[in-house]
Parts: C-alpha cells; sequence; structure tokens
C-alpha cells in the first residue's frame, strides 16, 4: 500500500529515529523512539522548497538574503568542494522555536571517557537528542544521580546522514552568514563521510571542513576576493578554531595524565582534576583567549567544568591543526584533502591515523583558486 505523502513521511521518520536519532527498541523505550520520530517527521513535513520561500512576498530580507547564499554555497560544496550533497539543504523549514533539540552527554567524573547510547546504523554514540526540554532535564537528572557529570546543550541543525532531504532549519538564520556557511557545509560533509562509531573524528573532520569551505566560498565566490572582510573573517575563524584546539588538546593531556595515574585513588583524582581546571582555566585568560581574532569561546570558560562539557567540547576540536596540517600536505585544496580521507578510512582502525601527528602551532590557509 503507497501511503499519503505526510504519512509515508512519519512511517520513515519514526523507523529514522529507531536507526538513526533514537536506537532499537531493546535499547531504548518505545516512547523515546516515537516522539523523535513524531518531532522530526514534522519538521520533514514542513518543508518548503527554497526559490519558494526567496520569491515570497512574506519573507523578510534578511532570510531572502541567507538562502540565496545558501543555494550558492551548496552548488560550491557539490562542485567545487566534491562532497556528496545528495537532496539536502534545498527546503527551508520555519521552526516554532530558536531550538531545534538539546542534545544532552554524560561523562565519568574520575576518567574522560564518555556515558554512550548504541545506535543502529551509526554505532555507538556519546549523546541523546531530545526535542522536548522536559524529556531532556528528566534524563539529565536521572544521570546526575547515577554519579555522572553532565551537559544539556541545544542544537540549531543535524544532518540524517543522507537519509532524507534535510532542510535549512529557522534556527540557523540566527548565525551570521559566515557562521551559516560554516554550519552548512559542516552538516552536508557528514553526508560525504561518517564513520561508524568514531563519533570523535566525525565531529572533528566536520569542523575542519566546514571551516576551510567556508573560507574557500567567501574567498573565491563572484563579488568575494582574498582582500574582503568575509574571506577575511572566514581565514580569522579558521586560525582561532585551531588555537583553540591547541588548547583543548593539551588541557585534555594534563587530565589524562592523573586519570590514568594508578597510584592515585578515585578521591584525589576529583582533587587533581579541579586544580588542573583552574590551572588551565588560568592560562586561557592570559595566553589564549588575547590570541583569538574572530572567536571567543568565552561561554565554555565561563561556565563550571566537567569532563562531559570537555568531552563535548573536544568531540568538534580534537587535533585540528592536525588537519590543517594534512591540508597543508594536500596544496591546501580542501576537495583532495577530504578525497584523500574518504579514501583513506577503510584501511585502519582510528581514522585519526590518517592525519601527521603533533601540530603545535597554527597552519594558514591559502586559497588556491
Amino acid at each position: 500500500m503507497k501511503l499519503p505523502r505526510n504519512r509515508l513521511v512519519s512511517a520513515a521518520l519514526v523507523l529514522l529515529a529507531a536507526l538513526v536519532a533514537g536506537t532499537s527498541f531493546t535499547a531504548c523505550s518505545p516512547t523515546y523512539v516515537i516522539k523523535a520520530g513524531i518531532a522530526q517527521a514534522k519538521i520533514l513535513a514542513a518543508r518548503r522548497p527554497l526559490p519558494e520561500v526567496v520569491i515570497d512576498p512574506a519573507t523578510d530580507e534578511r532570510t531572502r538574503g541567507l538562502l540565496t547564499l545558501a543555494m550558492e554555497a551548496r552548488i560550491f560544496a557539490q562542485d567545487e568542494l566534491r562532497l556528496d550533497v545528495g537532496k539536502s539543504y534545498t527546503t527551508f523549514t520555519q521552526l516554532e522555536s530558536d531550538t531545534l533539540a538539546l542534545v544532552l552527554s554524560a561523562a565519568y567524573p574520575d576518567r574522560l571517557i564518555p556515558r554512550t547510547w548504541w545506535f543502529p546504523v551509526v554505532g555507538r554514540v556519546p549523546y541523546r537528542g531530545y526535542f522536548s526540554e522536559d524529556d531532556a532535564r528528566d534524563e539529565q537528572a536521572k544521570l546526575d544521580d547515577e554519579g555522572y557529570d553532565t551537559l544539556l546543550r541545544p542544537t540549531a541543525a543535524f544532518s540524517t546522514l543522507g537519509w532524507f532531504a534535510d532542510p535549512i532549519l529557522s534556527s540557523l538564520l540566527r548565525s551570521d552568514d559566515i557562521e551559516l556557511i560554516e554550519t552548512l557545509i559542516h552538516e552536508m560533509s557528514h553526508a560525504h563521510l561518517f564513520v561508524s562509531g568514531q563519533v570523535r573524528f566525525n565531529e572533528s573532520f566536520a569542523t575542519f571542513v566546514g571551516r576551510v569551505g567556508a573560507v574557500e566560498f567567501f574567498c573565491t565566490r563572484d563579488g568575494g576576493g582574498p582582500d574582503t572582510v568575509k574571506c577575511l573573517r572566514a581565514q580569522a575563524r579558521w586560525r582561532d578554531a585551531q588555537r583553540y584546539s591547541l588548547f583543548l588538546d593539551r588541557l585534555i593531556d594534563d587530565l589524562q595524565a592523573v586519570y590514568t595515574d594508578p597510584d592515585t585513588d578515585r578521591a584525589e583524582k576529583l582533587r587533581l582534576r579541579e586544580a588542573v581546571y583552574a590551572e588551565h582555566k588560568a592560562r586561557f585568560d592570559a595566553d589564549v583567549a588575547p590570541t583569538f581574532e574572530s572567536l571567543r569561546f568565552g561561554r565554555f570558560m565561563q561556565e563550571p567544568l566537567n569532563n562531559a562539557v570537555l568531552l563535548g567540547q573536544m568531540r568538534y576540536y580534537h587535533r585540528i591543526a592536525d588537519f590543517a596540517a594534512f591540508l597543508d600536505n594536500h596544496d591546501h585544496e580542501l576537495a583532495d584533502a577530504v578525497a584523500a580521507l574518504v579514501a583513506g578510512v577503510e584501511g585502519v582502525d582510528d581514522p585519526f591515523d590518517l592525519l601527521p601527528d603533533g601540530a603545535d602551532s597554527v597552519v594558514p590557509v591559502e586559497v588556491q583558486r
């Protein structure tokens, strides 16, 4: 029996929730899966083609401009970066609020190991998404009671990894144009390369592709150029991402030294970790923050640190300077660097092994086109 379009989308999204956003019914409550499926079905059912939204007289000028830019960037990602973009980001969905969903993650307090959930297709991942704030906070409270460090954060975008034609969400349009393009290319890169069970690599890879892709887009597009404000800002944001990653990786190394010391008991590890947090917060304020050109990362350092917070940051900013060195080894051609990573991941257990190791300084990007 062929289902009507909206019912077909709903049925498909319930399945997707079980496969991607949720988990199997034996590992997660059916209620969670059904709620996630219904919420995602509503998002997909509300999609409107981008040209239709752009020419609609009711569309405000800012939205029209950002969506026009997004259409251009999608073509760029496909033609110049050679990303497999599928049919994603050809439509727009107006959400009822500025927050798409809440993402919950947790970690053990005495080691840098996340609490994970196993999902078919994508493997084991260190977070769960919620479309209901009450449900998210209830689950966070349970994890807090079990003794985990926790982090609950909003998200403005998601990728279904090519399973469906993801729309541009209204929540993304809170961003400025550079951040919007970074995010779109970031999400498109997930559909191009996604290694099951390797969340840290997947997200750091997407950070790399999103940042450098935005540089290439703004520095080479018609009306752009190497001396334009947006090109220079995109390059500054890429350098700042490397600086932040170098800071985080050093902080993580120092914490690992505490957590893996066999002669230190749990109580002492928890005491020592606070000292490491304090030391690196001071280093961030004195030595790192003053070097930022565009980004600030201030919110991260102003909030209480715990292992869930750190792992959440590390997920997106691990070895970014090594990705930059890898790009340098491929003559600063992002499309070639991405192709090399895609070709290499099947031959290694840890995809980070494909990167040169030990970059300790910022590598500027050189725009080739």
